[in-house]
């Protein structure tokens, strides 16, 4: 295999390929986030994505599975317990969870509530288990009177503050969230705060682009401080910065949708020669999925499959570019929670072996390991290479 400088890992967030074994488990029976909206679309228009082998991992309709595809492909499960955004990145990263972050399906309990009003020096108002968008319209004008901030938590492990920018400041918004990342520790550990500003007028409201996550430090090195330690640079676009609390990432980019990441990765590409881009795409999850908006999600799907050739044209001789996802999050079910789910992996350029199908990975951290292996890495945390299988002959090589 010829040597690799620079990978780009994009994370499809959200998208996943198909129920896991233990689906029933979570009250994910049924869910395919690709595969059902592609039936639901009666095809999904994503050409490129098939070219490189999409369509080769599961049947999706509108998808045809490639009898020479262009990348290698496969899918990946999730071992850690839980389907959420920061278990599935970490574990992508070599740190599979033991034992799943904290969740409050019943909401917080009234001492948690006590101890934020407190450290907030005002009362808060909703503390529910709410869709973000609903409880805003929901609560948003009586939040405007009263000046009490939202707080609001969903079936993953989070705890969100929603305030209108008018009536809490976001460097105010803020603040609140570092008080309530202090309290939502040790036996209340949630895996992320998350600032939720909007603005607008009542019956009008839409939440901004200034979200910030405050997550948790990761309890060991993940595969970011391995690249980083071997003296290479470790670039995030979109939340990654977030996920990780910027743990092992040398620059960060924040975006504001989907589009704006994929400029912003291009940028990286041209201003970066070398080491690991890491993107996450969430305009799926966070705009679609979790609003079962089904058309919206397939949309977005094709857009970003429109626009895969701007970034496979800019890639390098001694690049490999990677796709793939952290959970499910089927817009197609009643649910509006993410879903446990396997998830897609492909990877392309001249490096790897068209082609290769490296079959179902046990755990999203052999993507890590590899990722490590093919940047030739020092590499101590969880996950199995299949470098070894992308590599081509030496006879393969020269046919080529």
């Amino acid at each position: 295999m010829s040597a690799v400088r620079r990978v780009i890992l994009i994370v499809l967030d959200s998208v996943g390929i198909g129920e896991m074994p233990d689906a029933a488990d979570y009250g994910d029976v049924g869910s395919n986030t690709l595969g059902n909206i592609a039936r639901a679309r009666q095809g999904l228009k994503m050409p490129n994505l098939a070219r490189l082998g999409l369509g080769n991992i599961a049947p999706l309709e509108g998808v045809p599975a490639s009898s020479a595809p262009a990348g290698a492909y496969g899918r990946m499960a999730i071992h850690s317990p839980g389907k959420d955004t920061m278990t599935g990145h970490w574990e992508m990263a070599g740190i599979p969870l033991e034992k799943a972050f904290r969740v409050y399906p019943d909401a917080f309990p009234p001492d948690i509530i006590a101890r934020l009003e407190k450290a907030f020096g005002r009362q808060v108002m909703g503390n529910e288990v709410a869709s973000g968008t609903e409880i805003i319209a929901r609560l948003g004008e009586e939040h405007v009177r009263t000046g009490r901030p939202i707080v609001y938590t969903s079936a993953d492990s989070v705890l969100q503050i929603a305030a209108h920018q008018e009536v809490i400041p976001l460097e105010e918004l803020y603040r609140e969230c570092e008080a309530a990342r202090e309290i939502m520790m040790g036996d209340h550990m949630v895996g992320r705060i998350i600032a939720r500003p909007f603005v607008g007028q009542p019956g009008n409201f839409s939440r901004t682009e200034w979200r910030r996550d405050y997550a948790l430090t990761p309890p060991r090195k993940t595969l970011l401080n391995f690249v980083q330690e071997a003296g290479l640079p470790v670039v995030a676009v979109g939340k990654i910065h977030d996920i990780y609390n910027g743990a092992g990432i040398s620059h960060s980019e924040h975006t504001s949708n989907n589009d704006n990441g994929i400029d912003l990765t291009k940028a990286m590409m041209q201003q970066f020669d070398g080491g690991l881009i890491f993107t996450n795409l969430v305009d799926f999850d966070m705009l679609y999925g979790h609003r079962n908006n089904v058309d919206g999600y397939a949309d977005a799907l094709e857009n970003a499959d429109r626009r895969l050739p701007e970034i496979l044209a800019l890639l390098r001789p001694d690049d490999v570019l990677a796709i793939t996802a952290d959970h499910g999050n089927d817009p197609t079910t009643p649910s509006t929670d993410h879903s446990r789910e396997y998830v897609p992996v492909l990877l392309v350029g001249e490096p790897v072996k068209p082609g290769t199908n490296v079959g179902t990975r046990p755990m999203l951290a052999d993507l890590g390991a590899t990722v490590a292996d093919l940047l030739e890495v020092p590499y101590q945390a969880a996950g199995t290479s299949f470098a070894p299988e992308l590599r081509w002959s030496r006879q393969g090589r020269q046919d080529s």
